[in-house]
């Protein structure tokens, strides 16, 4: 610690040896910092206030049906942008400043100067942007802030319009392209189902649910065959049994029948296995079935024959009491059942055999049903998505009409100018009360730095310790200088020249500052 006070001391007593030279360089430094700064021009700033309103009493009422785009975002990105190349050289054309450009390189200093000097920014949190310019000539800066209103507005009106056009023109070319693709998955499809026409169902089954309800199909008519067969066999037995009925039945048995009731025991027979088959047709089908239909209607033909049998058989009896008509009618409507039979029973041969070459054949096909299916499916997959985004594109393109319509009526914002372009009739730069304090420290600094090169440059040992650390060598002893009286008197003096110098340095600029500083005022 003792030794870095002795090197500051030591440095400090060799400034102080330079004294002179320092306030020399304080004061020259002085004078040219204040030069600069009385010399730098005065500038004006001309400004202009635009409040950006995003609401709009359309866009509430039309929502659902255009594009509601994000007004504010849109308006902070404009602004960000706003100061580019493009612009500022629009700006300059409006601004009349490349009246004085005589090359490119001036006309590139110029657009550097402009975008480093417009001011574009947010003043509170209610899209209210303030626009600066600073400049020699106020007029001119208004000039130029008039100019950036005009380009701001502008540019968010023919951006929103130019995205609006995009946006269209891409979803019709869009629209063509999937018009296309849809043609091309229409033909596919068309030509799978020409292909695949016999596993093809009107009720949308696939090949498993065809299958079973062929087999469904099949065993309904082997039932009905079987059915048939019964009933074939029972009527064949009435008729073997009537004809070996006894002959001697007397005419008052009869006549005694046929006066009170007569009976149809074969025919009520069948009327109770249709009856029967019936029952359970309606168990798996409903009355629209082509079986339940034609066993109704057999039905009703059974009651018709009953009917006229037993008139046929009162009016024998009361012709031909004598004759046995009974049992002859008996048997020829029992023949007649049985041939009726026999018809049924070849006839549901036939739709059992029908039903079993159909499932064969299904069987057949159900070995490459998996692929077609599949196949079919893609194909389906595919047409649905291209026709949804078909779809899609259709619906937003009339968005995208609506929203052009709506911003062609109401603009991306309503953009109003609180502040017209003004230019300050005061300067606003430079600072002169400022940079004055300024130029003093450094100028300050300056002498400084010049008294301490001085002693760095010509050294002096003030003591015994630097001395011998310099040297290397032990120090024996030192001899004092005595000063005479009128050396000491001299040194007085020059010491009293220097600090009168030192605080004339100090008035001189004090007195300049009050005198700047009324000069000042007075120009405002």
């Amino acid at each position: 610690m003792d030794e870095l006070i002795a090197e500051i001391t030591t440095v400090a007593r060799g400034m102080w040896r330079h004294r002179r030279m320092g306030l020399l360089v304080a004061w020259i430094a002085t004078a040219i910092g204040c030069a600069i700064v009385l010399s730098v021009p005065d500038k004006y700033e001309a400004t202009a206030r635009i409040f950006v309103d995003t609401q709009s009493i359309l866009k509430p009422l039309m929502s659902g049906l255009a594009v509601q785009p994000n007004v504010d975002q849109q308006v902070v990105m404009l602004s960000r942008t706003l100061i580019s190349r493009p612009n500022v050289e629009k700006l300059i054309r409006m601004a009349d400043l490349d009246l004085k450009i005589n090359s490119k390189s001036d006309q590139d200093a110029l657009i550097d100067s402009l975008i480093k000097t417009l001011e574009i920014k947010t003043v509170g949190r209610d899209n209210l942007y303030a626009l600066s310019y600073r400049d020699t000539s106020p007029e001119k800066a208004k000039k130029v802030v008039q100019s950036l209103v005009s380009i701001f507005i502008e540019s968010s009106m023919g951006d929103s319009r130019k995205d609006s056009r995009n946006a269209r023109k891409f979803i019709d070319d869009q629209i063509k392209t999937y018009v296309v693709k849809l043609e091309e998955a229409e033909a596919r499809l068309k030509a799978f189902k020409l292909r695949n026409m016999e596993l093809q169902n009107v009720e949308g089954m696939d090949m498993t649910e065809q299958m079973s309800s062929v087999v469904n199909q099949l065993n309904q008519a082997k039932l009905e065959l079987r059915e048939a067969e019964n009933a074939r066999d029972t009527a064949k037995r009435q008729l073997s049994n009537e004809k070996n009925q006894a002959q001697d039945q007397s005419m008052s048995s009869l006549l005694q029948e046929s006066s009170l009731t007569i009976s149809t025991p074969e025919i009520d027979g069948r009327i109770d296995i249709q009856r029967r088959n019936l029952d359970g047709l309606l168990q798996r089908f409903t009355e629209q079935h082509p079986d339940v239909i034609n066993t109704r209607r057999l039905i009703k033909e059974l009651l018709e024959v009953k009917k006229r049998e037993v008139v046929g058989l009162r009016k024998m009896a009361m012709e031909n009491p004598s004759q046995s008509s009974n049992s002859s009618l008996m048997q020829q409507e029992l023949n007649r059942i049985v041939a009726t039979s026999e018809v049924q029973v070849a006839t549901l041969r036939t739709r059992v055999g029908e039903y079993s070459a159909r499932l064969n054949r299904a069987r057949e096909l159900m070995k490459t049903a998996p692929q077609i299916e599949s196949e079919q499916a893609q194909l389906n997959r595919d047409y649905d998505i291209n026709k949804k985004n078909y779809n899609d594109l259709v619906t937003r393109r009339e968005s995208a009409a609506l929203t052009g319509d709506l911003e062609s009526v109401a603009g991306l914002a309503d953009f109003r100018l609180i502040d017209p372009p003004r230019a300050s009739q005061k300067p606003v730069a430079p600072n002169r009360l400022l940079l004055m304090p300024l130029a003093l420290v450094v100028a300050l600094g300056l002498g400084l730095a010049s008294a301490f090169l001085a002693s760095q440059l010509r050294p002096v040992f003030y003591d015994k310790r630097s001395l011998s650390q310099v040297v290397g060598l032990p120090i024996l002893g030192a001899v004092n200088l005595v000063m005479r009286d009128s050396e000491i008197s001299s040194e007085k003096k020059e010491l009293q020249r220097f600090w009168f110098a030192s605080t004339g340095l100090l008035v001189a600029f004090l007195i300049g500052m009050v005198v700047l500083s009324f000069v000042t005022d007075g120009v405002k």
